[in-house]
């Protein structure tokens, strides 16, 4: 009896250096190959969005889509560093769809994001996507490393092991970089002058 023939995993090494090349048919077949992780990644952003916001997970996708394929002269190492990547865009995207839903309000920030990632635990905590981005940018400035991770963490969803991967670090070099940023948001977000929508406390993840 013939044996059932499998298509072959498609060589995500190669797609990433063919797409730094400039090949849009090897980008669009990369992106397909990594869908199931990008859809991750986006799930993970906006689950922990308010009920209200709009943006749903495959447009958040397709939005990262055209701003990738856009900028093809990304220096994408592997699968980790293009889906870190991805990520980051991803957050960009919420940031600015929160503007802009700011502008139309023309309120007070009204969309928040959930930062805690122990969603088993008790009720999540709400923190404003916009004073957490603002956070992060004035992190990156001092430790861009620490940044990094807590963008990786609290917006990708990855875990410490994915984090390192993506950064090319230690897993114990990223733990304790997550440890000190984590606590340094915390303050920075408990602030006196801090938005009104940001003096929560940031529940830590299940894996510390």
């Amino acid at each position: 009896m013939a044996q059932a023939i499998h298509p072959r995993a498609p060589d995500i090494t190669a797609l990433l250096r063919a797409s730094r090349g400039g090949s849009s048919g090897a980008f669009g077949q990369l992106v397909e190959a990594v869908y199931p992780e990008l859809h991750a990644i986006a799930h993970r952003y906006l689950r922990r969005q308010r009920a209200d916001y709009t943006l749903q997970c495959t447009a958040l996708i397709n939005e990262a889509y055209l701003r990738l394929a856009q900028a093809p002269k990304w220096d994408w190492n592997d699968r980790s560093h293009f889906l870190g990547v991805a990520a980051h865009v991803m957050r960009g995207i919420l940031v600015d769809y929160a503007r802009a839903k700011l502008t139309a309000k023309r309120g007070g920030r009204a969309l928040t994001i959930t930062v805690a990632e122990n969603h088993s635990a008790a009720q999540p905590v709400g923190v404003d996507v916009l004073d957490i981005h603002e956070a992060l940018e004035e992190l990156e400035r001092i430790h861009p490393g620490e940044s990094q991770v807590v963008e990786l963490r609290y917006f990708g969803g990855f875990s410490l092991e994915e984090v390192a991967a993506v950064m090319g670090s230690s897993v114990s070099t990223v733990k304790r970089e997550w440890l000190v940023a984590k606590t340094w948001i915390h303050r920075r977000m408990l602030a006196p002058g801090a938005g009104a929508g940001s003096r929560r406390a940031i529940a830590p993840p299940s894996d510390g």
